[in-house]
């Protein structure tokens, strides 16, 4: 590995690609029937606001993954703002964020 390769690693630049970790489901939150699961993303060294707003409805669970461009210098941080960001998201949106019909039953 060379300095700059180590260097970008220690940075938190241009590392790994691939997937994001799976979504810490434990740290999910309820609010007004809904659940929020902070997801933070990985970013230059820092990480993004992100997370999963699910709901369960009579045709199964519906759910809807938001990224912002905010960007905080822990995990921990990014998780708190992921959850207010997701219940300002709920408030706005409600039902409509799922913006797609759910599959009907007999179709």
């Amino acid at each position: 590995m060379g300095l700059g390769d180590m260097l970008k690693k220690l940075l938190g630049g241009g590392g790994g690609g691939g997937e994001p970790p799976a979504p810490d489901r434990s740290a999910a939150v309820e609010y007004k029937g809904y659940r929020i699961i902070p997801h933070p993303r990985p970013h230059g060294g820092q990480f993004l606001t992100s997370g999963i707003i699910e709901k369960d409805f009579p045709e199964g669970m519906r759910s809807h993954e938001f990224i912002r461009a905010d960007t905080h210098a822990s995990a921990d941080d990014a998780k708190s703002f992921a959850i207010i960001k997701g219940r300002q998201i709920i408030d706005q949106e409600g039902d409509r964020v799922f913006r797609t019909p759910p599959p009907r039953a007999d179709g």
